[in-house]
């Protein structure tokens, strides 16, 4: 049986309904209109990380030698900092890390590979800053999940350090939706519609090969990637986006840890603030990250 917190979040969700005729412009503006708030405690000082706009979010004890580089959800066409800034804030909280978030560039203005191009030049930039690897994590949720994975690849083809580790939400990880979920969970997921990632999807990959490892890292080869944390909803039509690169990633010699959170709709964690699971998830990533940046 759902709990009663997460039936309210269920009803909140549907309560509201996004216009499918809004504009990209309207619908940037509509997510940064209803993010939470951020706790009064919260440091958030803008940075410029080489030409990008970013922001370090740190909560009270956050050491400044360990961080977590974010990369925010929104179908690589919306999110921003205002959007995930309060999210990124209970991380911090729950990792004794600092946090950078980024805002990468998006499309359709900007498709793929610009927001594996930022993502990399701010864990690089991080490096400048004197950060080491072993004391950063890079994180992200739904698209910025799947552009987490993306990172590392880039990363690791380019011969740089890799991080401690990485966390990934509830990430998109196949552009054609060929997971059996989207269509079986259809039905329980009120957040994701099959046809909004087809939109977002073919915005994002353009006249790229949505099969490109970058673009969709089910098709990626792992090896020589660090441990990997996924936590993903049982509820969500991305399930199985999870699922199948936690198995190809353990087939390649990665250590993954795959949590399947009974009930959850994606990207639970943002619902923290009313649902107890959304903050129980948000400190097992915090304890994650603190154990493997040991």
């Amino acid at each position: 049986m759902a709990s009663e917190q997460n039936k309210k979040v269920i009803e909140l969700i549907k309560s509201r309904p996004m216009n499918p005729n809004a504009s990209i412009e309207a619908r940037r503006a509509g997510m940064e209109k209803i993010s939470e708030r951020v706790a009064a405690d919260i440091s958030c000082t803008p940075v410029d990380v080489g030409g990008m706009r970013g922001e370090w979010v740190s909560a009270p004890g956050a050491d400044p030698n360990r961080a977590i580089l974010y990369l925010h959800g929104g179908g690589y066409v919306t999110g921003s900092i205002v959007t995930h800034r309060a999210m990124v804030a209970r991380m911090s909280r729950a990792s004794g890390a600092r946090v950078l978030i980024i805002d990468y560039r998006l499309a359709p203005e900007h498709p793929y590979p610009a927001a594996v191009q930022d993502a990399t030049a701010a864990y690089k930039w991080m490096l400048a800053q004197g950060l080491t690897p072993r004391h950063i994590a890079i994180a992200g949720d739904s698209a910025g999940g799947g552009l987490t994975i993306a990172t590392l690849l880039a990363l690791r083809d380019s011969h740089q350090p890799m991080p401690a580790c990485a966390v990934a939400i509830s990430p998109w990880t196949d552009m054609e939706g060929t997971g059996e979920s989207v269509k079986t969970k259809a039905a329980k997921d009120p957040m994701v519609s099959g046809g909004n990632l087809t939109d977002s999807a073919k915005a994002y990959y353009a006249h790229h090969d949505p099969k490109h490892p970058l673009i969709s890292q089910i098709h990626a080869d792992f090896h020589g990637l660090p441990p990997l944390l996924i936590q993903v909803g049982e509820a969500e039509i991305l399930l199985d986006d999870s699922t199948r690169v936690a198995e190809r990633a353990k087939a390649h010699g990665v250590k993954v840890e795959l949590e399947i959170w009974d009930e959850m709709v994606h990207v639970w964690h943002v619902f923290a603030k009313i649902l107890p699971e959304g903050q129980q998830a948000i400190d097992k990533l915090g304890a994650y990250v603190r154990a493997q940046m040991k």
